[in-house]
């Protein structure tokens, strides 16, 4: 498929030679009156962009590719979680409570009924959602937030599966059971299994986890649900990102005190450096609580991180999988982080009242929708995935340079996201 790269203004019939530098000092007039929420605002690099992205011709790419899926995904004790580089077909992994990828296929799945209303999308995702029911009482982990959201959380708000709602409740219950209220925050992982830390762990993609306690406190859930949602945000946008408003991913808290021991990573380069992903999971969240609070403080910040991080990108804004690694023009990039981003700067266009940022950020999410869609990141014709070239875990030696289910996922949640607001 093809998709326009710019936008043609006809300008002999508007000031004749006169219209290039008036176009060019209106632009960058705009750019100074927008919110600058860091130093490097004006290091950022500035990419036309076309306003008449092919939603439907990236709609149906995705409903191909996924008609493929569905024909050979056909075990149901196990999902779909990457596809190796130069390979077609997805490597499938048993459903386990400790596997943190269970939800996002199905999740799929039920965004292709919310586009399209066919019935046999519905019918599959209802197929693949309810081998998971056991995982509501999951209180290992945090990522039973990823693993219930995206299948039954879509299921109930997309497929109208009311009798879903005491499955999400219970699961809600078991992700609050691990909040410590001497942090202020959620224990995202055990210490059995991340032998590293010996305390209390918390790590940026906690930040996603949140949707699903915010859903339970308006559906009839315990009201500390919220709380403790709102009380995760604030702990983790204090003590999580540096001043100028990059994270790291790990944060290990003295259990007791509340204090912060130790900045590391998992997945980054080095505990100092900038993961890609996890930048994108701190603007989806606070995106994401802004929506869910109406606090203004969740707003204001979800700007500052998000505009920070449009400083760091390359051209075709799909980021490096670490933005401090070494040799970067040479770095696997990391199209998961790129879909994340896009599904939530989507989100954030329509929550800033400043007109010009709103249009900013929603440029940006399309520049990057574009680029996902483009032969250079689409699966089309190559693999069974929507995208390639996500980088999973790179500093741990695996998922390089692949195709990630968790990537489409926020792929196609952008794609019906953008669908809505046209």
């Amino acid at each position: 498929m093809k998709f326009v790269t710019e936008i043609m203004i006809d300008q002999s019939r508007i000031f004749g030679r006169l219209m290039p530098a008036i176009m060019a000092s209106i632009f960058f007039l705009a750019l100074g009156c927008e919110s600058a929420s860091t130093e490097e605002k004006e290091d950022e690099k500035v990419v036309e962009v076309q306003e008449d992205f092919d939603l439907e011709a990236a709609v149906e790419a995705c409903e191909g590719q996924l008609e493929i899926m569905v024909s050979k995904l056909t075990d149901l004790s196990k999902h779909p979680r990457l596809i190796e580089t130069d390979e077609r077909e997805w490597k499938e992994v048993t459903n386990n409570e400790l596997i943190w990828t269970s939800g996002f296929y199905p999740g799929i799945l039920w965004y292709m009924y919310d586009i399209t209303g066919e019935t046999r999308w519905k019918e599959e995702a209802i197929k693949r959602t309810e081998v998971f029911e056991d995982f509501q009482y999951i209180t290992k982990h945090h990522d039973i937030g990823f693993m219930m959201f995206p299948a039954y959380g879509n299921g109930y708000i997309i497929g109208d599966q009311k009798q879903y709602k005491d499955i999400l409740l219970t699961s809600a219950a078991s992700l609050a059971s691990r909040y410590n209220p001497n942090v202020g925050a959620i224990k995202s992982w055990s210490n059995k299994m991340h032998p590293r830390w010996k305390q209390h762990i918390t790590i940026i993609d906690n930040m996603l986890n949140l949707e699903l306690l915010f859903w339970a406190a308006k559906n009839g859930g315990d009201h500390r649900f919220y709380d403790i949602a709102v009380r995760h945000a604030e702990t983790t946008m204090k003590n999580h990102f540096r001043e100028d408003y990059t994270s790291w991913h790990v944060l290990e808290y003295d259990s007791l005190s509340g204090e912060v021991m130790h900045h590391h990573t998992k997945q980054g380069y080095s505990d100092d450096s900038r993961w890609s992903r996890g930048q994108a999971w701190g603007i989806y969240g606070y995106s994401m609580v802004y929506r869910e609070t109406g606090d203004k403080k969740f707003l204001d910040f979800a700007i500052k991180i998000t505009d920070k991080y449009l400083t760091l990108l390359p051209e075709d804004r799909v980021p490096p999988w670490d933005f401090d690694a070494p040799n970067l023009e040479e770095q696997e990039r990391d199209a998961s982080a790129a879909a994340i981003v896009a599904s939530g700067m989507l989100e954030l266009s329509t929550q800033v009242e400043d007109k010009a940022l709103s249009e900013r950020y929603y440029k940006a999410a399309i520049q990057m929708l574009e680029s996902l869609s483009s032969d250079a990141y689409s699966g089309v014709g190559k693999a069974d995935s929507f995208l390639l070239h996500s980088t999973g875990a790179k500093s741990l030696g695996h998922e390089i340079d692949v195709a990630l289910i968790y990537a489409d996922y926020y792929y196609i949640e952008a794609l019906d996201r953008l669908r809505k607001m046209k």
